[in-house]
């Protein structure tokens, strides 16, 4: 005998759960999970392409990959959808590299909203903040190097495409990336130690 059919009105299980059956080919739980977080995932993938077609390959690929991976999904390194949504961005930023390089100014990057992952309010709240500080130090870096960084550590670029794209040779791309990193690191180390 068969188990009843859950009603998708009633059954709403944890992120876990669906992840786990859609690992298991569970087709009802791979509906849901699909479901469930494919605004999030087109939406990451969009924002990084900026090309509707090329967003819903990424977002395919994304959900394929996360089926193929989802016995590795280790629920101490963070909840699923941040697993989800680091797994759509590398496959975004593998469709960037593949893509005839087109000229993209990085201080656009700044204003980008990152898809939500829902935490707890309070959560919500540390998160904004940081969100905001980190914001406000990327500003606050010479353009030089807040460009290199935003190249590298958004765009997936490698420090010889942030030369090319710059116009600047490999060593001057790295430490523009490396004296930038650092220097959002110190001054976002400096504000947790303030409050």
């Amino acid at each position: 005998m068969s188990p009843p059919r859950r009603s998708s009105a009633v059954w709403s299980p944890p992120d876990d759960a669906l992840l786990a059956g859609l690992g298991a080919g569970d087709e009802e739980a791979a509906v849901a999970f699909v479901r469930r977080f494919q605004h999030r995932v087109y939406g990451l993938a969009y924002g990084i392409l900026g090309d509707a077609g090329a967003a819903q390959d990424v977002a395919q690929e994304a959900f394929v990959r996360a089926w193929r991976h989802a016995a590795a999904y280790d629920a101490r390194r963070g909840p699923v959808v941040t697993w989800l949504l680091a797994i759509t961005r590398n496959a975004a930023i593998e469709a960037l590299r593949v893509r005839r390089p087109q000229p993209i100014d990085p201080d656009s990057i700044l204003a980008l909203q990152m898809p939500s992952a829902e935490p707890r309010p309070d959560a919500l709240a540390v998160l904004s903040e940081e969100t905001d500080r980190l914001r406000a130090e990327l500003a606050l870096l010479p353009v030089e190097q807040r460009r290199a960084v935003l190249l590298a550590a958004y765009m997936g670029r490698t420090a010889r495409e942030v030369g090319d794209i710059e116009g600047i040779p490999l060593g001057t791309a790295k430490t523009r990336i490396r004296t930038g990193l650092l220097r959002l690191h110190s001054a976002m180390a400096a504000d947790r130690g303030a409050t």
